[in-house]
């Protein structure tokens, strides 16, 4: 693509070298989103409308939309907390920027590659991608096994209850929203529809963000690790109601446990996923797993020994054991073939002929 339209941006447009260059990119990279876009079917099936608006029409860019800058196109002098960025109409020098003393200081230790220059709501703002070495994860003493719900968003084994109550009934009342704004079919209602996914969107993060935050910081502060189910292909698994369907696909928990990953690893904080099966089922304490032994959602109770319990926090008490018994074979040391016949694991084999 570079080498068919340099020199047209250059001469028409009258970029500078490194700015013709940034131009290219940003229209390539856009191609290939849309491409990966395609081919994961998230613009829906070949046969369908959008997917053939997609490939039909060329892509079209805002004029506020953000702009990638490089250190050549964008430079910043941290102690003056100023930018000089190249325009069209020449370099724009001494342009001041706000940020708390704990961002500048992030800015200034690891502020790698480029920047966004981005337009919301008439102000103008700055995305700069910091690189942040990842700690060593610590050893753990022991840890906290998360069980994650619709209705109880993220139990503890501590005992610690994330409720989704208030989530839920956000979501319900949004929904309704949805279908009144739905049955008018204007315009000006399906931008006040794209608007209010945005926000209802950005109100589930923000309470994921809280509850993973929370969870850490107890992990970190306690020395333990921080244990979740693998529920990866559950909607797949899982057939419901149709008054169901909507609740399950709302659920945050995949984004749940993303937030958690990455502010463990981030904190050092040690994380694993364990298996998920039965944890709901399975007493902690004789080991018993029958679905009797979990009456209804909220209680749990043991046919076998007659352990009674709050249901979400006994599925914790069993991702974390679980989760102690995976971390030892996780920093089990490797053996050598002469250790393993040692131990027993390898036994010589004679063949006869």
């Amino acid at each position: 693509m570079q080498k068919e339209v340099y020199t047209d941006l250059k001469t028409a447009f009258g970029l500078s070298a490194q700015p013709a260059v940034r131009t290219v990119k940003k229209v390539v990279d856009a191609y290939a989103t849309l491409r990966a876009n395609l081919q994961a079917g998230n613009l829906g099936p070949p046969a369908s409308k959008r997917h053939g608006r997609a490939v039909s029409a060329p892509i079209v860019f805002r004029p506020e939309a953000a702009q990638p800058f490089d250190d050549r196109c964008l430079s910043w002098q941290y102690d003056a907390r100023t930018v000089s960025i190249w325009t069209v109409d020449g370099r724009m020098k001494g342009i001041r920027f706000a940020c708390s003393p704990d961002q500048l200081k992030t800015l200034v230790t690891y502020r790698r590659g480029e920047s966004d220059l981005v337009c919301r709501k008439g102000k103008w703002f700055l995305v700069a991608t910091c690189d942040f070495p990842d700690p060593e994860p610590y050893q753990p003493v022991d840890w906290i096994g998360v069980d994650r719900g619709i209705v109880n968003l993220a139990t503890t084994c501590d005992g610690a209850n994330y409720q989704g109550r208030g989530l839920s009934r956000y979501r319900r009342w949004q929904a309704r929203k949805r279908a009144e704004l739905q049955a008018r079919q204007t315009r000006s209602a399906t931008r006040r529809l794209s608007r209010r996914a945005q926000k209802e969107k950005r109100h589930a993060t923000q309470v994921n963000h809280r509850i993973s935050k929370e969870i850490v910081s107890v992990a970190q502060r306690t020395g333990r690790g921080i244990a979740v189910e693998e529920l990866g292909g559950i909607r797949d698994r899982v057939r419901l109601r149709r008054d169901q369907r909507g609740t399950l696909s709302s659920w945050p928990f995949h984004q749940l446990g993303q937030h958690l990953a990455y502010k463990a690893r981030k904190a050092g904080v040690p994380f694993l996923e364990v298996d998920a099966a039965y944890t709901s089922q399975r007493c902690p304490r004789c080991g018993h797993t029958e679905r009797a032994n979990r009456p209804d959602r909220d209680r749990f109770r043991c046919c076998r020994c007659g352990l009674a319990g709050p249901a979400d926090v006994v599925a914790g008490v069993n991702v974390r054991d679980r989760a102690r018994s995976a971390w030892v074979f996780v920093t089990a040391p490797a053996l050598s073939p002469s250790q393993l016949l040692g131990a027993g694991w390898m036994r010589p084999v004679t063949v006869l002929s």
